[in-house]
């Protein structure tokens, strides 16, 4: 294992490392050990290594990549990878100034954890850790060192995450953009006959050729409110949501649209408009400054006015590498997890999903989700195309 050479790397650090270190400071945290997939990738601006992008186990244990970086000292940062990394280093550097790139499970990578802390001077400080992503025999590796304190980071990296560069605007952009054109795509090939799980299959292969990673698609066809796929098949009629979330170099678009296979009757149209209603109450309050909860206080009170208002359910959350990540503005609505950001303003950078769902008791599952991005001055939706009644088939 070579020692931290006392310098920075040649490469440029690719985060806001001030704003990092005074997260850590506010947290009570010396030194990150960082495990979970979407923040090592982010501490490594971007990078993912391919080779475990579906799964993780291998042989009898799982890949454990881990970034440590110590608060105010991004010359004592390193980053612990599987052995095949070496060639992706090689070909292009990462920024820590130490790299290990000998693992194949997890003690592995916990053992030169616990080593690197220990060259750094740092084995018995406050190291934070991610606890829903750190495998137990390696936590019990941490827990090993004498004098050190665990803390638990997650709240801190969601924090980190929260605010997106105008690098990361770009790829979540694209990512709903393309989502966007792979479902008009499906709405115009799809017709009559048409079944959910080949309309999946065709939704896949428009997103995969255009780029993205498929992630789900989440399908109701006619009064149906199951949104498992199905050999059922699209009527004459009947409408479609689909609801969809692809990936674009690790950055999520989650966006739902509505299709009708045919005209839509004033009956359908009113409805997408209670819908519609109730999203645009939401972005007109969406703006640095505003708190998330007032957001979130004045599209429900539209929502309330609403004559389908008894089954139409509104709902915002952060979204970035994650699809639900800070900021965090409901309480477990639908998610487990608490809206510990509703009292916060809304800060440019930060990338919300919108989404108000219907499910009508006889006309089906009529939801519209879009993605908006909180700009100085107000806000930008991504992927806004489609939010009508699209024809199936057409």
């Amino acid at each position: 294992m070579n020692a931290p050479s006392g310098k920075r790397s040649g490469a440029e650090i690719p985060f806001d490392h001030a704003r990092v270190d005074r997260l850590m400071e506010e947290a009570g945290i010396d030194v990150l050990v960082a495990t979970s997939k979407h923040n090592v990738q982010y501490l490594l601006g971007g990078y993912k290594f391919i080779f475990f992008a579906a799964m993780d186990a291998i042989g009898h244990s799982r890949y454990l990549p881990v970034v440590i970086y110590e608060k105010g000292r991004p010359e004592h940062a390193a980053y612990i990878g599987n052995r095949m990394e070496g060639g992706e280093h090689h070909n292009n550097p990462f920024w820590t100034p130490a790299v290990h790139t000998a693992t194949w499970g997890t003690m592995d990578a916990a053992g030169l954890a616990v080593e690197h802390l220990k060259t750094i001077g740092k084995a018995d400080a406050r190291i934070g850790i991610e606890p829903p992503f750190l495998p137990a025999d390696a936590h019990g590796a941490l827990q090993g060192l004498d004098g050190a304190r665990l803390v638990d980071a997650t709240s801190m990296l969601e924090r980190m995450r929260a605010l997106k560069t105008p690098e990361e605007l770009e790829k979540l952009r694209m990512a709903s953009e393309l989502i966007t054109d792979s479902m008009l795509a499906v709405f115009a090939s799809q017709g009559p006959g048409s079944t959910k799980q080949e309309i999946v299959d065709a939704l896949r292969r428009e997103e995969t050729n255009r780029g993205l990673t498929f992630e789900y698609a989440l399908l109701t066809l006619g009064s149906s409110h199951n949104r498992a796929v199905s050999p059922q098949a699209w009527q004459p009629g009947e409408v479609m949501s689909l609801d969809s979330g692809g990936n674009y170099h690790g950055y999520i678009g989650d966006l739902c649209r509505m299709a009708v296979l045919g005209e839509p009757d004033r009956e359908l149209q009113d409805l997408l408009a209670e819908v519609e209603a109730v999203q645009q109450a939401a972005f007109s309050k969406i703006a640095p400054g505003v708190l998330g909860g007032d957001m979130i206080a004045h599209a429900e009170a539209v929502l309330r006015a609403s004559p389908s208002a008894a089954f139409t359910d509104f709902f915002a959350h952060g979204m970035g590498l994650i699809t639900h990540e800070a900021p965090f503005l409901m309480t477990n609505h639908p998610v487990a997890y608490e809206g510990v950001d509703a009292a916060r303003p809304l800060e440019a950078g930060m990338v919300l999903s919108v989404e108000t769902t219907m499910l009508h008791p006889t006309r089906g599952f009529i939801k519209l989700e879009d993605t908006v991005a909180v700009k100085d001055g107000g806000y930008e939706m991504f992927g806004a195309r489609g939010r009508g009644w699209n024809r199936g088939g057409s």
